[in-house]
């Protein structure tokens, strides 16, 4: 069986998603390849852990296939299958889930996974992390009940919510499976209620959820945030307007100013040469039996 890394190894993950995630942004001016960029990185990381060597296999994984999605994949006691399904939605060519915005999440979970977070925050953080990035439920959270980080219990209600989501809200499948229903229930019926099974979330829990049914999830999640603590996962900036906006004036003005020039010509009484445009004619070489 599976199972989570010693504390260390998400440190030194974390500190390796972190300076992916600058060095990706830098390298749209550089051109730095990320082989590059990991053979770089490898020389940072502690050698007392198995990072380099997971490394290495990325890079091998580079030269051979082209993606490292592949060496996350090949290696499950290492990369969890979250971590993994992050990496590979990247890289997918039908997707739009960008490798910088990737790296960034994988930084906020390794740090999670350091600080011995508690399943509940884990569950709500990737949870997020599907809704905020228009990931797919079915494979998403399927990658979820299969992270070694949630024990069998876990595991086995997070494939129930799959099989769920678009039937039942999400804050109806938490609130059913906290305290705050127990204690909400017997007060009603004046009576002990069975205890479901599993009860994952605590009465706290369960009254956020209870506040936010059928309203938007991301609510949910900033309540969560909010009161718990909990923390969210990274959004993606939202993309400038100069951006956008400047190479087209550019391009505009070039335009404008190749029309002036050409009247200009014309107003000199000169006409418009036309020589410009052609094609430059240029011999070809003769052989060198002629």
């Amino acid at each position: 069986m599976l199972r989570p890394l010693p504390s260390e190894e998400y440190v030194e993950q974390a500190h390796l998603f972190e300076s992916l995630a600058k060095q990706v942004l830098l390298e749209l001016e550089l051109q730095q390849p990320l082989q590059a960029l990991l053979q770089w990185l490898k020389q940072e990381v502690l050698a007392t852990t198995k990072l380099p060597l997971a490394i290495d296999y990325m890079i091998a994984e580079l030269k051979h296939v082209g993606t490292i999605g592949t060496a996350f994949t090949k290696l499950p006691h290492y990369f969890s299958t979250f971590q993994s399904y992050l990496i590979n939605e990247a890289e997918s060519e039908r997707g739009r889930f960008d490798i910088w915005q990737a790296f960034r999440i994988l930084h906020q979970d390794a740090k999670l996974r350091a600080a011995g977070t508690s399943p509940n925050a884990m569950f709500f953080f990737q949870f997020e992390t599907l809704c905020r990035n228009r990931l797919s439920y079915d494979h998403g959270i399927e990658a979820m009940s299969r992270d070694f980080f949630y024990d069998p219990t876990w595991s086995a209600w997070i494939l129930t919510v799959r099989h769920k989501i678009g039937l039942v809200d999400l804050t109806d499948l938490v609130y059913v499976h906290s305290q705050n229903y127990v204690d909400n229930e017997s007060r009603r019926l004046d009576a002990e209620i069975e205890t479901p099974t599993p009860l994952l979330f605590s009465d706290k829990e369960g009254r956020i959820a209870l506040a936010n049914r059928h309203k938007e999830p991301l609510f949910f999640f900033s309540s969560l945030q909010r009161h718990l603590g909990i923390p969210a996962s990274p959004q993606a900036p939202k993309p400038s307007e100069s951006a956008r906006v400047l190479p087209k004036v550019v391009r505009d003005l070039e335009r404008l100013e190749v029309r002036i020039r050409l009247l200009e010509e014309e107003q000199k009484q000169k006409g418009i040469d036309l020589s410009q445009f052609y094609e430059k004619y240029s011999k070809p070489p003769r052989h060198l039996d002629e």
